[in-house]
């Protein structure tokens, strides 16, 4: 990804990014952090960007909580976890507010739960839409085909990493 961003929104880019790198810092990690400051500049390219409307932190707690609902932040079974209130209690706003505008990010950028794109790279290999491919018509998890397979795949840019070169991981 990309955190390239018009020079035109350099300012506002920044603005937002510092609430949310502290927002990160304080309660989530960096990981998350990376992946927020990829939302706000997807946001920024967008023509026109829909951060010219509205004002920081609105778009800080929104892009937070956008990110965490694909990567399902809320769950306490996660690391990090947190819930929507403690996002916009930090930010200052209403969770209604907070609530919309984390909904128009997710449809501007397809957001959806499971969306490979905006899935923290610690966790691709556990989503399971990653894996899904349509092989000679039938959709299969390239997970559970041959080596070969795997790495045409991957030549191709339809996976992450060839999963059976992965080392085992302890669950």
């Amino acid at each position: 990804m990309s955190q390239r961003i018009p020079n035109a929104m350099a300012d506002k880019f920044a603005a937002i990014t510092s609430l949310t790198d502290a927002f990160c810092q304080q309660k989530l990690d960096e990981e998350y952090r990376q992946m927020i400051r990829e939302v706000v500049a997807a946001l920024a390219r967008k023509r026109p960007s829909p951060l010219l409307r509205g004002t920081e932190k609105v778009w800080a707690a929104a892009a937070v909580h956008a990110t965490g609902r694909v990567n399902f932040l809320d769950d306490p079974s996660q690391k990090p976890h947190c819930k929507p209130r403690a996002i916009y209690e930090f930010f200052g706003i209403a969770e209604s507010t907070g609530q919309n505008k984390s909904k128009e990010i997710r449809d501007a950028l397809g957001m959806d739960p499971f969306s490979p794109k905006w899935t923290l790279p610690s966790r691709l290999a556990d989503n399971p839409m990653v894996w899904m491919l349509q092989v000679d018509g039938m959709v299969v998890d390239i997970r559970h085909a041959p080596v070969e397979l795997q790495r045409l795949a991957f030549a191709r840019g339809l996976i992450p990493f060839v999963p059976a070169e992965q080392p085992e991981r302890a669950e």
